[in-house]
């Protein structure tokens, strides 16, 4: 299968340096907590096999990911990066808890550390490792926004924590001959499975589906706005299919003067400078109309605008069109999720219309606010 991109080349880059660099640093605590009889040391040589596993993660989800949409499929396999953030985290719960284990046990039968100055300067050197090793893959992970590799290079800087917490537990026992090994395994346990959770519940709520990200939302809506025949943006909904792809829809507000043609041509311009922009795709663009010739109906918008965000819970009102003949009046009013009672905030909001134009039927609906509202 061939890698889709120079993200996808960069992200197994770095996971096979962190396979190279934890196997080598498991390798040397491993021997030496042996040796010296530090249970510390051999939980955390653990948690480096645990840290060269999730690298391995990292590699087969990005590969997979990256295989071509089909019929089953048709946004692609891009989501696979999630479910490899959440085993990652998954193991790391499972190396925590079983450092615990063997922590507890070391604390109901204690045995004597044997610490030596070779030993000490290797763990000294691979703090080092670990720090260097961990900010290069978070940064990586950042750039290329990979949660995969984020999460490997927190935890290698927690490693880096964790070992030095080993040195100190030494230089405590040669100090003042108190061994404080095993409740030391036990803390890094815990900071182990604490970190775990937090990957968890961060992956687990990307593949929930998290609000779109304001930045984007605003950039997505000024590119929108920068055709001088659209005078708003609303309602942008975007659907994540992995990091970096987004497929969604939005409404845009137009005068009520274009052509069908006119709304045709505009509506591909729209999502080709989008696309090109921001990498995002808009499958659907729903349209607004406001009056542009009828004083009344112009009126009767910043009328009922003011009305209804004289709350502060109603974030804008949009997609105003009036129809003085019918007597109908159709609007949006965006409700912000601060308050208990949504409705009731909409409900008030429609009364307030409604009293103003007795004579009008108000067809009013309850947006969600998923984007950034302007």
């Amino acid at each position: 299968m061939k890698v889709r991109s120079d993200r996808d080349k960069t992200i197994i880059r770095t996971s096979i340096i962190g396979i190279v660099a934890n196997v080598f640093l498991a390798g040397f605590k491993a021997v030496i907590g042996l040796m010296v009889n530090s249970i510390a040391i051999v939980m955390d040589a653990v948690n480096n096999i645990s840290d060269a596993g999730s690298s391995v993660i990292t590699i087969v989800g990005t590969f997979l990911a990256g295989k071509r949409p089909d019929k089953k499929h048709p946004f692609g396999y891009g989501r696979i990066e999630y479910l490899s953030a959440m085993l990652i985290s998954m193991i790391v719960l499972y190396a925590g808890a079983t450092a615990l284990v063997e922590s507890i046990k070391k604390i109901i039968h204690p045995e004597k550390a044997d610490y030596s100055v070779v030993s000490l300067v290797i763990v000294a050197v691979a703090v080092v490792v670990k720090i260097v090793l961990g900010l290069f893959v978070k940064r990586t992970g950042k750039k290329v926004n990979s949660d995969s590799l984020v999460n490997s290079g927190t935890d290698a800087l927690m490693d880096s924590i964790i070992s030095a917490s080993t040195l100190a537990a030494a230089a405590v026992f040669l100090i003042f001959h108190i061994s404080l090994e095993a409740w030391l395994g036990a803390i890094i346990a815990i900071l182990i499975i604490k970190s775990g959770f937090d990957m968890l519940r961060e992956t687990i709520s990307k593949i929930l589906g998290e609000r779109v990200d304001p930045q984007l939302a605003r950039d997505i809506k000024n590119t929108i706005k920068s055709f001088p025949e659209i005078s708003g943006a609303y309602d942008l909904v975007l659907h994540n299919y992995g990091p970096d792809s987004h497929n969604g829809s939005v409404h845009i507000e137009i005068p009520d003067t274009l052509s069908a043609d006119e709304l045709d041509k505009l509506i591909r311009r729209v999502q080709v400078k989008v696309y090109e922009e921001h990498n995002v795709v808009l499958t659907a663009i729903g349209l607004y109309s406001h009056n542009t010739k009828d004083v009344e109906a112009i009126q009767a918008r910043e009328t009922v605008s003011r009305l209804v965000t004289e709350d502060p819970n109603v974030l804008q009102m949009h997609g105003f069109n009036i129809d003085t003949e019918e007597k109908t009046m159709r609007f949006d009013i965006v409700v912000s999720f601060d308050p208990k009672d949504r409705e009731a905030v909409y409900e008030a909001a429609v009364a307030k219309v409604q009293k103003e134009f007795p004579d009008y039927s108000i067809q009013a609906a309850m947006d969600l606010d998923l984007s950034e509202v302007d």
